[in-house]
């Protein structure tokens, strides 16, 4: 089961190229995020541009500003295979997955962060996925995925997911896309390595 809300950007306001004030299940804590359709066209990605393979109608984009960044904090399963006492005997894996990417040969780009904490908020982990570049999509328009996997380390209780859609070239666009964001927890049967 994916512990990120709205992952895939098909949730509350959106669909153009225009920044929304909020986005559900995210915070917004810099800059104005759009929620992109790939019906848009304009140089934006479409359903023919790389990406995944059965994406929704939306993407995330950086907007106009600069710097976008969106965080969402999740709390770890308290009981089951993957629950407390399993991350504590080092039984816990977790997968982080998403999908980004730019525009043509531009550097603009995303960068996925999930720091893992402790039950005082203490970081005890982290993993981070792109951004993807202009080369690595070879000068097209599109998202790649990018996956990480790792064991939740013992104490952790909650994982912080922050997206940061950066803009490093001119105009006025913010061209770090996004979508498909998932955070997997699955229990294991052996100890930990």
């Amino acid at each position: 089961m994916n512990l990120v809300v709205n992952g895939d950007a098909e949730s509350g306001p959106g669909g153009t190229a225009e920044p929304v004030a909020t986005v559900t299940g995210w915070r917004v804590v810099e800059g104005a995020p759009a929620l992109v359709a790939y019906a848009l066209g304009g140089g934006y990605p479409t359903a023919g541009d790389p990406g995944p393979a059965r994406r929704g109608s939306r993407f995330f984009s950086g907007g106009t500003s600069p710097r976008t960044a969106l965080l969402q904090d999740v709390a770890l399963p308290a009981t089951g295979t993957t629950g407390h006492d399993a991350i504590d005997a080092g039984r816990v894996r977790c997968t982080v997955a998403a999908w980004l990417g730019g525009y043509a040969s531009q550097e603009d780009g995303a960068r996925l962060s999930v720091e893992f904490r402790d039950g005082r908020g203490t970081p005890v982990a982290l993993s981070v996925l792109g951004p993807v570049t202009a080369a690595e999509r070879k000068g097209r328009t599109g998202l790649l995925e990018r996956t990480a996997g790792l064991l939740v380390p013992p104490g952790a209780r909650t994982a912080r997911v922050l997206l940061v859609l950066t803009r490093t070239g001119g105009g006025t666009s913010n061209d770090g896309y996004a979508d498909g964001i998932t955070l997997t927890l699955t229990g294991t049967t052996g100890v930990r390595t």
